[in-house]
């Protein structure tokens, strides 16, 4: 008994940094209504500024390119390293709010979760360049002086550190009751343009929330260092837990938070001994479950997961149009012939990087089905590959079953699992299915990944060559990058391409782009949207498998790391900048998979192949705010706006009017049938009759009708 004591005690310190963070989450929702999932890195930067201050003296600045580190002293203290630390994290979590989400308060929530992976990607990137991958650890700041409690003895700084977050958590639930900068923070949060109307300032508001939320988790991560060690994934990763605590105090319950935390905590510290004593529960990554499991009772007990603050957020910037392919066989024929041409003429790590790019490319086809068709967005689309990959590895090595037999099954597998996804997570839509599925990615990691019985531990899995007919179609051999393994890869993009193409105008995905548009309209005109969206999962976890099949050829051993979150994040990055409406936006990400063909160019022409991640999470940041439909995406005659006095295009010569239709005020022209249906009026439901056209009842005469502008309608999609 005692030691389950002692266990529950020690779970104390991981929980009170959950409840640090969860805080912090909580803090920038009410003040700014930003799920800010890049929290964690912020902390993680803080703490490796501290480590590096305490150790060298150096400050080393959030920045590549130019000389960073900055040497100011030969004698640190404690009380520099700390106070340089948080005001670093602090100014990080200013910029954060001023560049990027404030911006974006008027874009669609998918938005600022973007961002915030981007944010995540290049603050994980710099920490690597700056300071390494291998884990550190600290001198204990908290004193760890023996305590006899409950007939256990154990370290004092556990409960001393949950005693803090626990002040600290008091001390901002008075600071919010009882201060005129709390009670702004809780207008702000109610209604932010009433609240400017009374003369605040809802940006400074949301702004030194944001700083303070940043304090607070630099200030853990430093506590916490001697209790975990130091790395710039893991560390980043504690905003998973800590998110499932702060949705189960409703982003604004400052005690059900840390109590959530806490307790979380602790039934990890309990699972440890219970492990050793239940032989079936000993199990790799089980921990990480109680977040995912807590994530799902809050999602199954409310029905949501984002309080209605997010739902009711005004959205002023639509949904990009997802405009039909023109020729796509054409298309086709035209990409797979120069693909053709590109893998014989390159040569060496030239046509290796056009071979990942083509392999990446085909994951990035799984974001243009879930979240460009269905307005779905998935943080665990490489943990989906994963399952696909590892058993491919186990059906090709143990079991001998041949190409192709092998990856479809393996393929099935993930859309199985995609399946399950989407059937779990059918009610939820937007920002709650990016929480549950990073969530889910962290579990399926941790818990499946993590097994050695599924990976094969450090050695890792072998996947063999694919071969049928006695020919050989890998990677690997005389010959090496060979391009057997490109005109595979090349296959199956043009073909997944081709039918993601051909889907865009099929009865299914217009039903998926109605989905999209808005939820309650297709559900009135008699689409099943929770079936819809279950579909669009699984054609989209089916990709993803595809192309995880194809990683696995390609690497020939697959690790643990292969397919983590940080690679489902990278990757819905990547998609981002691409853009995720169209094919040719998937086969830009496809360039930027990582050693694709865009890292060799940087490697070797400019020599910046380490900065990779860096660019590419800033450009995702970037494109995030200023073009977020991404790189590829033009916008067609939907997106054209029409000035007064300029005839709107038509299609015919000159801008003239179709026979039978009416020119309105300023020379708009209504949509008639024959445009898409995703471009007419914004609900994309499917066409419309408008006035005086196709037998529509007649208008008014001109001198009529009053001269009134069109008001601007919201596409909408996902809120």
């Amino acid at each position: 008994m005692t030691t389950y004591v002692a266990a529950m005690l020690l779970g104390l310190g991981p929980g009170a940094v959950y409840a640090a963070l969860g805080l912090g989450l909580v803090l920038t929702y009410r003040a700014s209504g930003v799920i800010n999932i890049a929290h964690g890195a912020v902390a993680m930067y803080a703490t490796y500024q501290y480590a590096e201050l305490r150790e060298v003296g150096d400050l080393v600045l959030p920045v590549v390119g130019v000389p960073p580190r900055i040497h100011l002293t030969d004698t640190p203290t404690f009380g520099l390293a700390l106070s340089v630390s948080l005001t670093m994290a602090a100014l990080l979590a200013l910029a954060s709010y001023l560049l990027v989400f404030r911006p974006l308060r008027r874009a669609q929530p998918m938005m600022t979760v973007v961002a915030a992976v981007g944010l995540t990607i290049a603050l994980q990137a710099v920490a690597v360049i700056q300071f390494g991958s291998d884990n550190r650890f600290l001198d204990p700041v908290l004193p760890q002086s023996p305590l006899h409690l409950l007939g256990v003895t154990v370290p004092s700084d556990r409960l001393l550190l949950a005693g803090l977050v626990v002040v600290a958590a008091a001390g901002l639930w008075a600071t919010s009751r009882w201060t005129m900068f709390g009670l702004a923070t809780r207008a702000v949060a109610d209604d932010d343009e009433t609240t400017a109307l009374l003369g605040r300032r809802p940006g400074w508001i949301a702004a030194v929330n944001w700083m303070l939320a940043a304090v607070l988790a630099a200030l853990a991560g430093v506590l916490v260092a001697p209790i975990s060690a130091l790395n710039p994934t893991s560390y980043s990763l504690f905003v998973v837990p800590a998110l499932a605590a702060a949705l189960l105090g409703g982003l604004s319950s400052f005690g059900l938070t840390v109590a959530g935390a806490l307790g979380l905590g602790v039934a990890q510290g309990l699972l440890l001994p219970l492990q050793q004593d239940v032989g079936w529960l000993n199990q790799p990554g089980l921990r990480a479950l109680l977040p995912m499991i807590l994530v799902l009772a809050v999602a199954g007990r409310r029905g949501t997961l984002i309080p209605g603050r997010g739902a009711a957020a005004v959205v002023s910037v639509p949904l990009p149009v997802v405009e039909p392919p023109r020729r796509p066989l054409g298309g086709l024929l035209f990409g797979v012939s120069v693909g053709i041409v590109a893998l014989f003429l390159l040569t060496g790590s030239w046509r290796l990087g056009l071979e990942r790019s083509l392999a990446g490319a085909v994951v990035c086809l799984s974001f243009v089905v879930l979240t460009g068709y269905v307005g779905q967005l998935s943080l665990a689309q490489m943990s989906l590959a994963g399952v696909a990959g590892f058993l491919l590895a186990r059906l090709e090595g143990e079991l001998g079953v041949p190409f192709p037999i092998a990856p479809l099954i393996a393929t099935f597998a993930a859309a199985v699992a995609g399946l399950f996804i989407g059937v779990v997570s059918r009610r939820l839509r937007g920002v709650d299915l990016a929480l549950i599925t990073l969530v889910a990615g962290v579990a399926i990691q941790e818990a499946v990944f993590g097994n050695p019985l599924v990976t094969g531990g450090l050695a890792g899995s072998s996947v063999s060559n694919p071969k049928i007919f006695g020919l050989d179609l890998g990677l690997s051999g005389a010959g090496f990058p060979r391009v057997q393994y490109g005109l595979l890869a090349l296959a199956v993009l043009a073909a997944s391409g081709y039918g993601v193409a051909r889907l865009r105008t099929a009865d299914l995905g217009r039903r998926m782009l109605a989905v999209r548009a808005n939820e309650r309209s297709a559900a009135a005109v008699g689409i099943d949207v929770r079936r819809t969206k279950v579909l669009a999962f699984t054609l989209s976890a089916a990709l993803a498998g595809l192309g995880g099949c194809l990683i696995g050829y390609g690497q020939g051993r697959l690790s643990f790391d292969s397919f983590g979150v940080t690679a489902s994040l990278f990757f819905l990055a990547i998609a981002a900048v691409g853009g995720v409406t169209s094919v040719g936006g998937a086969l830009v990400g496809g360039l930027l998979v990582p050693g694709g063909l865009a890292f060799t160019a940087l490697d070797r022409v400019a020599g910046l192949g380490e900065y990779q991640q860096v660019l590419c999470g800033l450009a995702v940041v970037v494109l995030a705010v200023l073009r977020p439909a991404g790189l590829v995406y033009r916008p067609g005659h939907a997106g054209r706006r029409v000035g007064p006095g300029q005839p709107r295009r038509t299609g015919w010569p000159g801008g003239k009017l179709r026979p039978g239709r009416t020119a309105r005020p300023g020379g708009e022209v209504p949509p008639g049938r024959g445009e898409p249906a995703d471009q007419q009026g914004g609900h994309g439901l499917g066409p419309r009759s408008p006035e005086g056209v196709d037998g529509g009842p007649p208008r008014p005469a001109e001198g009529n009708r009053p001269g009134l502008t069109a008001h601007p309608v919201n596409p909408g999609g996902v809120s």
